[in-house]
């Protein structure tokens, strides 16, 4: 008897043609968090570009850095709680080199890691004639090349690149040197908002004190949020004067376990990773800063409460743990369409997430491909209602009823006008308690 598959009804042979499909799902799927970026300067690893370093990822690996490397700081205090750092090594220095009879050797990379590089060549016990080149990064080999017969036959590796033509000889060892790290200016900063841009990412945190590239900085947050519908944040270092929920701002820093001060510059990274990776349920509000003991400058009660009320983050010591106050952004000039409840950064992330999962769902299952009339707005409503319902369940939001939701038809044959009223829930934080006494 025949059998398999059909595509339309004109079968010959008798038999059972059956296809087999998966049911659809009513599925609502809420946009991940825990991307973070930001720009560092290294001794060591591509210029220039954007590297996507995952928090479970080996450093070295990635961009021949050690983790737990000095250099590597502000790195591992963002991964502390994002789940991808966007990695961009702003600075270019010089390339450490060196040369050895007719061999030149030049390092990948600039900066001064470079100069902890070492090629050693000697004798292949098989063949007197042959070579083995290692190249070794202070005491770890991090490539071997064996039988090599001369310079022409050497093949760059993940460190270093070879030139010359000719014999090898035999060395115990030849350091590179003269890798320098190289300043950075304004313009590498700009260069590197441009090419993020191209990039998905929740926060960005920009580790510097300086004021000019911090206005760029707070700028590039209002233009990607308000004019290109991008809701992301910028964690700053004492920039409250942003008054922007886009802007986040730190006011001091924390000491580390092993006395390493972290200052509020680089602070901005843990920040950035913490709020990055916070879902839109979650809050920052007394999240401790792993790893701290200490906060670099302690505030009495009215500082602190000063601080709040001009939008800053700050680091103080709650029941012995070093934590963030209070999970506030930059605004405080408070108007009707933006009460204070948008300084609050987990309102803000529901709200942010209202915005990028309706906006998923309408591009990938309505753009181009609904029917702009009744039953298709419908369709659509019912759509951004799960949503919201969904966001309820992980209690994002409270109080989501169908009469939250209105889709109608805009101006144009193809426009569709939606309007959406939620109440993001908030964490509790104050405790008024009264107390009879009997």
């Amino acid at each position: 008897m025949a059998g398999g598959m059909w595509t339309a009804q004109n079968k010959v042979r008798p038999g059972a043609y059956i296809n087999f499909k998966s049911k659809k799902k009513e599925e609502v799927v809420l946009g991940e968090r825990g991307v973070v970026t930001m720009p560092v300067v290294l001794p060591w690893g591509p210029e220039k570009q954007i590297v996507e370093v995952n928090a479970y990822d080996n450093l070295f690996d990635v961009i021949g850095i050690d983790i737990n490397d000095s250099s590597a700081l502000l790195i591992r205090e963002a991964l502390k709680r994002a789940q991808k750092l966007l990695l961009y090594r702003v600075n270019t220095g010089t390339k450490a080199s060196a040369t050895h009879a007719a061999l030149t050797i030049e390092a990948k990379y600039s900066g001064s890691k470079g100069n902890d590089i070492k090629i050693i060549i000697e004798n292949n016990i098989d063949n007197n004639e042959k070579f083995n080149i290692i190249t070794l990064i202070g005491t770890k080999e991090v490539d071997k090349q064996t039988s090599i017969g001369n310079i022409e036959e050497l093949k760059e590796n993940n460190f270093v690149t070879f030139s010359g033509t000719g014999a090898l000889t035999a060395t115990a060892g030849i350091s590179l040197s003269n890798g320098v790290d190289g300043a950075t200016t304004n313009d590498d900063y700009s260069n590197y908002l441009s090419q993020t841009e191209l990039y998905d990412w929740n926060t960005m945190g920009i580790p510097t004190k300086d004021s000019s590239i911090k206005a760029v900085a707070a700028n590039f947050a209002r233009r990607l949020r308000d004019q290109e519908g991008r809701k992301i944040q910028v964690v700053l270092e004492n920039y409250s004067e942003a008054d922007y929920e886009g802007v986040i701002s730190v006011k001091n820093g924390v000491v580390l376990g092993d006395l390493t001060i972290i200052t509020s510059d680089k602070a901005v990274a843990f920040v950035a990773g913490a709020t990055a990776g916070a879902n839109i349920n979650q809050s920052n509000t007394y999240t401790q800063y792993d790893g701290a003991v200490d906060v670099d400058t302690r505030y009495t009660n009215s500082q602190i409460e000063s601080s709040l009320k001009n939008g800053e983050i700050v680091f103080t010591i709650n029941n012995g743990k070093v934590a963030i106050e209070q999970d506030i952004n930059t605004l405080k000039s408070f108007t009707e369409t933006k009460d204070n409840s948008f300084r609050k950064n987990r309102v803000l992330r529901a709200l942010d997430g209202i915005n990028q999962d309706i906006k998923l769902i309408w591009n990938t299952r309505y753009a181009g491909k609904g029917d702009n009339n009744t039953d298709g707005r419908n369709l659509f409503k019912k759509d951004v209602i799960k949503l919201l319902e969904a966001m309820q369940g992980i209690n994002a939001l409270q109080n989501v009823v169908a009469e939250d939701v209105e889709i109608l038809p805009g101006i144009d044959s193809d426009s569709v006008v939606a309007k959406i009223s939620a109440q993001p829930v908030d964490s509790m934080e104050k405790l008024y308690m009264e107390v009879e006494v009997q």
